[in-house]
């Protein structure tokens, strides 16, 4: 049996089963915030531990059912490992966490080299421009108050999640808005690592703007299954008389 040939009912369900765990652990996280202690606080904390490490594996198995790419629910997959490393905490958990991260981008980029269109030159030159410009205004003012140990990791994986929100822009609209929300999310995480004043119930926008990321680039690229890029149209050849 083909693995990624699509089921509608498992789809359906497993779109509701991720639905269900993205409003539990946002609510979870709001009552958390809300209550200092008490028996609300340890049933919401139990909420978020229990439902965190679940959201990108059944996301996961929703775009299989749909018939996406492997490599999508690899992303997702990586995305997971991140997600539980982080939650766990600790320095070297956090940085293996983003080198989780940053190996669900690359799965990533390589779907959108194999799946999306490349927009006009003028176009792609201008977007690339505005990315790199985003990304070295972010780290020169997120570096002083980053920890020393800390700054040549964020650097470097925030270059690949901006690279990786850039090549998003040759899936379409839905995906780029992805791209662009998985880049808020982290750069989030970043303002809280680099004690910036911080919104209130900052984890849950971190993890709003998250879950709306990896959706946004899931659906983005399920519209695509089945349609890798077209190839470049062979060079014609001389006939020879």
């Amino acid at each position: 049996m083909n693995p990624t040939r699509p089921r509608p009912r498992a789809a359906r369900v497993l779109l509701v089963v991720f639905a269900v765990l993205a409003a539990v652990h946002l609510v979870a996280l709001l009552v958390r915030t809300a209550t200092g202690s008490g028996g609300a606080h340890a049933v919401a904390d139990a909420a978020v531990l229990a439902t965190k490490p679940a959201l990108m594996p059944v996301l996961a198995g929703y775009a299989l059912t749909r018939g996406g790419p492997p490599l999508l629910a690899g992303a997702l997959l990586f995305g997971c490992c991140g997600d539980t490393l982080l939650q766990i905490g600790g320095d070297l958990l956090f940085l293996l966490g983003m080198a989780a991260f940053a190996a669900g981008h690359v799965c990533y980029l390589v779907v959108f080299a194999r799946r999306g269109t490349a927009p006009a030159r003028s176009r792609t030159a201008a977007a690339a421009a505005v990315y790199v410009l985003a990304w070295g205004t972010l780290v020169a003012l997120l570096w002083p108050g980053l920890p020393a140990d800390l700054r040549g990791p964020v650097a470097g994986y925030s270059l690949l999640l901006t690279g990786m929100a850039f090549g998003s822009l040759r899936i379409g609209p839905l995906a780029a808005v992805g791209g662009l929300l998985f880049l808020l999310s982290d750069t989030l995480i970043a303002t809280g690592i680099a004690d910036w004043p911080q919104a209130p119930a900052p984890q849950f926008w971190v993890m709003l703007t998250y879950i709306a990321a990896q959706s946004a680039l899931a659906l983005g690229l399920l519209r695509t299954a089945g349609n890798p890029a077209p190839a470049a149209p062979a060079t014609a050849r001389p006939v020879q008389v």
